[in-house]
């Protein structure tokens, strides 16, 4: 699953931008509510845990990947505004309901002590799907003149045959832990709802605006953004198990610490690009320090009662999205007066995420959830 959803996935973000420029005129404020109603099924992914009052998280897994993929591959069909935002939104429901599953599921099935390894690991194949999504883009698109509608639709065929397959071979796997089918909110992860909240905020601002500052104001090609995240994903490929492996050496504040204060000098630094070199370099450099977001999701594993995982990925999906349904409509509408602006605002976010990131502990665990704060129950 962790090859399956990227390869599909990378091919609707690495032509998006392009796609919606050129065959719909796209601007920034349509493509930032396009971005806005994305994030809509993000905001709903507290309904994943009622669904599994019917389904298996496996099958509930499998059934998501399947609907985006339907999603993309119908994308290139409707090359107008409208159409665009339904196939956006059809592909969004199925990429963050499985995101949501996925997450729980990895945290359940795994030992604490491997899980950051592991994630490091899951990020390197992720990444080697990416390349591979990528790397098919630029010679079918740029070399053999293969048009966004193609490519929308072999992207989402081989992603069906992969569900197809993943679905017959594999075998439905034992749950470590009986989760709860209800809403689970409690007080004591309020530090991992907050730094979710501003995880979420501070994303959209790489996922729309960077990549879209890339094409407007630099005039990348497909090709050239194509090339951009092939070299993101080569790093990702070589330092994901590396980076894995130091989280858990160093622990998790150390390495959210240096995520964000690194997050915050480049977000002002792209503020300030002129270069067109120098911003793929920023680029690059700013998808490398996603990576360390494995710290997030192993400090909650560490605090967590194992029976709230499937319930607070739910929750947590939606409290991330909160912001991210939002943000890219309001800023799509500041960036057409101060594109400076908008990153400006993110390097505030990241200042944010780093005070978050000072309260907690050396060695989290149930009853060591941070370092200060009221009294929780």
């Amino acid at each position: 699953m962790a090859f399956a959803m990227p390869l599909v996935f990378s091919v609707w973000v690495a032509l998006l931008n392009n796609f919606v420029v050129e065959k719909a005129q796209f601007t920034g404020a349509e493509i930032g509510l396009l971005q806005s109603l994305r994030e809509v099924p993000g905001f709903l992914a507290f309904t994943a845990v009622f669904v599994l009052l019917i389904l298996k998280e496996q099958t509930f897994a499998m059934l998501s990947l399947l609907v985006m993929c339907i999603g993309i591959a119908v994308t290139g069909l409707l090359p107008f505004e409208i159409g665009l935002y339904c196939t956006t939104v059809l592909m969004s429901i199925g990429f963050h309901y499985f995101e949501t599953i996925n997450q729980s599921l990895t945290l359940q099935w795994l030992h604490k002590d491997k899980a950051a390894h592991f994630m490091g690991q899951q990020l390197a194949v992720k990444s080697f799907a990416s390349l591979f999504a990528y790397g098919s883009i630029w010679v079918l698109m740029e070399w053999l003149d293969v048009n966004y509608t193609a490519m929308y639709m072999l992207a989402g065929g081989f992603g069906l045959i992969l569900v197809v397959f993943m679905w017959g071979f594999f075998k439905q796997f034992e749950q470590p832990s009986l989760q709860h089918k209800h809403m689970v909110l409690r007080k004591r992860y309020w530090l991992y709802y907050a730094l979710t909240f501003f995880s979420g905020a501070r994303r959209q601002i790489f996922l729309v605006f960077a990549s879209f500052m890339m094409v407007e104001k630099f005039g990348y090609s497909v090709g050239q953004i194509s090339l951009l995240f092939i070299i993101n994903y080569v790093f990702n490929l070589i330092f994901a198990p590396k980076i894995g492996k130091w989280i858990a050496k160093v622990g998790e504040r150390t390495a959210l610490t240096v995520e964000y204060v690194g997050l915050a000098v480049v977000f002002v630094s792209y503020a300030m690009v002129s270069d067109a070199q120098v911003a793929a370099v920023l680029f690059v450099i700013d998808h490398l320090f996603f990576a360390m977001a494995i710290a997030m999701k192993t400090y909650f594993q560490k605090i967590a009662d194992p029976k709230d995982i499937a319930s607070t990925a739910g929750v947590a999906f939606t409290i991330n999205h909160i912001a991210a349904v939002v943000i890219p409509a309001l800023l799509g509408i500041l960036w057409l007066s101060s594109p400076s602006a908008v990153f400006y605002i993110g390097a505030g976010f990241a200042v944010c995420s780093l005070i978050l990131a000072l309260n907690i502990p050396d060695e989290p665990q149930d009853g060591s959830e941070f370092r200060f704060s009221l009294k929780a129950d």
